[in-house]
């Protein structure tokens, strides 16, 4: 699919450093590679929102939880993320 994309001239500057450097075959390759970290920080961002809606919704129907057991909760999510 062909798509045009206007950029700045500072980050049609930057695209083309990096295409130089080789850390690129192409602008293009460069304009992709953004585009997947900006998607992937919008998909984090919609979980981030989600657990945030859901720990609303649990203290709603549970009421407020102790500051340790959140943390060791916490703990054990970021535990489980790293493995």
């Amino acid at each position: 699919m062909a798509t045009n994309v206007h950029l700045t001239p500072e980050l049609e500057t930057f695209a083309r450093e990096r295409v130089k450097e080789g850390s690129y075959n192409s602008v293009s390759e460069v304009v992709r590679s953004g585009l997947r970290l900006l998607k992937d920080q919008e998909d984090r961002k919609h979980a981030f929102d989600a657990m945030i809606a859901e720990t609303l919704r649990e203290t709603d129907e549970k009421g407020p939880r102790a500051l340790e057991d959140v943390l060791a909760k916490a703990g054990d999510v970021i535990d489980a993320a790293e493995r």
